[in-house]
């Protein structure tokens, strides 16, 4: 029996491991694009964390590609990043942008 939602849930448990994130909000936006139903292929993270602090954008997330290196070479095969330090999340107003509809594979 295939577990729901199981590669959603793997990028869940290493982000908070890693990042001790006070937000985490991962979103599967498979639906989105030309993939079977139920696919675990494309996703949105928001991650606020402590560990950002001082960090540039491209370093955060070449630590995140880091932390799911293992998923990014297999199942995964988009990951959009909004990551913030706390500061910045609530300067943001904890808004972050709409993915875009996808334009590509026969849609």
């Amino acid at each position: 029996m295939e577990e729901f939602n199981k590669v959603q849930k793997l990028v869940e448990q290493k982000l908070n491991s890693a990042l001790s994130p006070s937000i985490l909000i991962v979103e599967n936006e498979s639906h989105m694009h030309s993939v079977p139903p139920n696919s675990e292929t494309h996703f949105k993270v928001t991650v606020v964390s402590e560990q950002f602090v001082g960090l540039r954008q491209v370093k955060r997330h070449q630590l995140v590609y880091q932390i799911l290196s293992e998923e990014l070479a297999g199942p995964i095969h988009a990951l959009a990043q909004h990551t913030f330090d706390p500061a910045q999340w609530q300067k943001a107003n904890g808004e972050v942008p709409q993915s875009p509809n996808c334009l590509g594979g026969g849609k």
